[in-house]
């Protein structure tokens, strides 16, 4: 297990170093520039605003100072759009609101997928499993942007229960609709996959011979059946952790949390090309740790499983 994790770590570098190039040289050929606007600037000004964050270099050699200083330094560079303000501020202010209640959504999907699933399994074809499965239909027929408009318009607009947005210190009142927003859909999907596992386990040889030997029914559910349910759900949480994170785009926007997410947006229509690295770059060390802790994960629950 350790000789695999090293491994997995060894291609995570060059993977990461290749998603870092490709993103630079995206964003460097796109048309356009971080000081383009409708209002042409003077080419004396823009000379020394290209002078000033070492736009008038070649590529290849701004290639090489953000490497080395990402790499090296951890230090991202300054922001173009936001004036005294560095990547790094921008991403240590707004990425733990976003890691706040992407946590909480994806923990919230998960307990609540997995109940379903499981009860729905257990009692199949009872008004449970109908009322779980359409449910679930129902979540994955409701993004995360059209959750959004529809939980403001009636808990705060009609009902008036909860605040429409802000983060205020982070809480609970302006944390459980982003929560239900981003959790929804990936509810429905984890719901659908276990019930589906846990009905293909249950009718499985070794929980035939479990029940022949007259053990309890509750012990064959979480001593012989849970583990092997968990397999396929455990494969698709890895990718809902990343998903959670960067689905929270489109709740910063709705519930202004001022998470990290209304930054990535801003910059992508300023052509902030520091801010929309950084946050890129984030994300993709975010995908490859949560991949290599779901392979472990994975290998954990199945034992017959050896790397």
């Amino acid at each position: 297990m350790i000789s695999y994790t090293f491994r997995r770590l060894l291609v995570a570098i060059p993977t990461l170093f290749l998603l870092v190039v490709t993103c630079f040289y995206l964003m460097h050929f796109a048309p356009g520039g971080p000081f383009t606007s409708e209002r042409p600037i003077p080419p004396a000004v823009l000379a020394n605003i290209e002078a000033r964050y070492g736009l008038d270099q070649p590529l290849w050699k701004q290639l090489w100072d953000y490497l080395v200083n990402i790499f090296v330094y951890f230090d991202f560079g300054p922001s173009f759009a936001y004036k005294d303000r560095d990547v790094n501020d921008i991403i240590s202010q707004g990425f733990p609101i976003s890691l706040t209640y992407g946590f909480l959504s994806f923990v919230v999907a998960s307990a609540v997928g997995v109940s379903l699933g499981v009860g729905a399994a257990i009692r199949h074809n009872s008004w449970l499993d109908y009322s779980a499965v359409s449910l679930g239909i129902a979540a994955q027929a409701l993004p995360n942007f059209i959750m959004g408009p529809i939980l403001i318009l009636t808990f705060t607009l009609w009902l008036g229960w909860l605040p429409g947005g802000g983060w205020n210190g982070g809480q609970w009142q302006y944390l459980i609709m982003p929560v239900i927003a981003l959790s929804t859909s990936f509810m429905g999907s984890i719901a659908r996959i276990t019930r589906s596992s846990m009905l293909e386990v249950l009718n499985s040889n070794f929980i035939r011979t479990a029940r022949a030997k007259g053990l309890p029914e509750r012990q064959i559910i979480w001593r012989h059946a849970m583990k092997p349910t968990l397999l396929p759900v455990i494969s698709y949480l890895g990718p809902v952790f990343v998903y959670v994170l960067t689905g929270s785009v489109f709740v910063d926007i709705y519930f202004s949390t001022g998470g990290l997410g209304q930054s990535y947006v801003n910059s992508a229509l300023t052509r902030d090309y520091a801010v929309l690295l950084g946050v890129t770059i984030l994300y993709g060390a975010l995908t490859i740790i949560v991949n290599l802790l779901t392979d472990l994960a994975y290998a954990w629950f199945d034992p017959k499983i050896r790397y």
